[in-house]
């Protein structure tokens, strides 16, 4: 069955800034160790010519949500910055509230621009922690202290941010549950609005991949996952999504976007988009070169050719997405973004509920076994 779109969904811009510091050893994206001097004025040209390349894409929405991710984007100067979301707004629309998060390190260089970022429209910060741990942060490959991820938190607040995310890892090599917990404790102490908090996986073409270190065994993890989940509602955090814990109504919008399968560009050295096409009703994968010295040569065009998302695949994509989300989700949301009727996919729906991974009201949404075994729940739609 062909998808019939009867309106485009929300949309939101992803921007790749693809440099850090060091690569640490577990990280499997795109990002680049920085040899000799950033070249943030060139790349802040090729990303805008970039962006007036897939300005069709927009089909006269605004923007609910913008997302600058690594890499390390606090390496950019904060006028930098500026001139990237000036740029932007220029070109697009923006909704009246939209989000606007940077991905930070804690380490002080990045702390000293906070203010700066805030001045220049960022209005929620993304903080890198992964740890608190002195023994772990060495293991994980990453350059700061205990003491300055606490204060880059304090800090950014002190910069105006009252929307602060902090990412942190459990699962760590040779991590015992109560390191794992301690980590958590410190992190709700310095009373974030949001919470990242997600196992370590070892990934292909990283260095634990090459060289593994030992980690935890799954009873273990299981206990660290089942006392961390007490703990964080315990402090007022609840549960949105797989890794995700907010504050009421501080979840991440733009995240929001994409497990709902709304439309997102991407522009960035190896970044990708998700574009439903209204006029010739279907949906298309966008992506960028991948290593910057190509990104930024002005003589080539860094998008790679569009590839349309086959209709037989677009249920599952959408089921991929929204079925991470506890509150699951209505069955007019299905309809709306796959362009597909929900019968489609109904004889899937009530075998998985036989099955007690799904429960079928208003909203159709995963049962904690569902969110246990997700991965077999989302292999029946694929």
């Amino acid at each position: 069955m062909l998808p019939q779109f009867k309106q485009l969904p929300p949309l939101s811009l992803y921007i790749h800034i693809p440099w850090c510091v060091r690569k640490c050893p577990y990280c499997d994206f795109n990002s680049h160790a920085v040899t000799g001097d950033l070249p943030e004025q060139a790349y802040i040209n090729a990303l805008l010519a970039d962006l007036d390349r897939d300005l069709h894409y927009v089909q006269q929405r605004p923007l609910g949500s913008i997302f600058f991710g690594g890499g390390t984007p606090s390496l950019f100067s904060a006028v930098g910055i500026n001139a990237i979301l000036q740029g932007v707004a220029q070109r697009i629309d923006f909704l009246d509230v939209i989000e606007i998060t940077l991905e930070a390190n804690p380490g002080a260089f990045e702390q000293d621009k906070f203010a700066a970022y805030r001045q220049a429209g960022v209005n929620r910060l993304s903080i890198g922690v992964q740890t608190f741990d002195a023994n772990h942060l060495l293991q994980l490959g990453r350059i700061h202290s205990q003491s300055e991820a606490q204060r880059a938190i304090i800090q950014a607040r002190e910069s105006g941010f009252d929307n602060i995310n902090i990412d942190i890892m459990h699962g760590l090599p040779k991590q015992t549950t109560a390191q794992a917990l301690a980590d958590l404790q410190t992190a709700i102490a310095l009373n974030p609005t949001h919470l990242s908090w997600y196992q370590l996986t070892i990934e292909p073409n990283t260095e634990f991949y090459s060289a593994p270190p030992v980690l935890p065994e799954d009873d273990q993890l299981h206990q660290i996952e089942r006392q961390g989940l007490k703990l964080l509602a315990q402090h007022g955090y609840r549960q949105y999504e797989i890794s995700a814990y907010s504050e009421s109504g501080r979840e991440s919008q733009h995240n929001l976007n994409y497990w709902q399968f709304g439309d997102y560009l991407g522009i960035g050295a190896g970044a990708h988009g998700k574009i439903t096409l209204l006029r010739e009703q279907r949906i298309v994968r966008t992506r960028k070169s991948r290593q910057p010295k190509d990104y930024l040569n002005p003589t080539s065009c860094p998008a790679i050719a569009p590839e349309t998302i086959p209709s037989q695949a677009i249920s599952g994509e959408f089921m991929m997405n929204a079925l991470r989300l506890n509150q699951g989700f209505a069955p007019d949301l299905f309809e709306q973004r796959t362009g597909l009727p929900i019968s489609q996919v109904q004889p899937l729906l009530i075998e998985a509920e036989k099955d007690g991974l799904l429960k079928l009201n208003d909203l159709i949404t995963p049962t904690k076994k569902g969110l246990l075994y997700l991965n077999t729940l989302l292999e029946r739609f694929i």
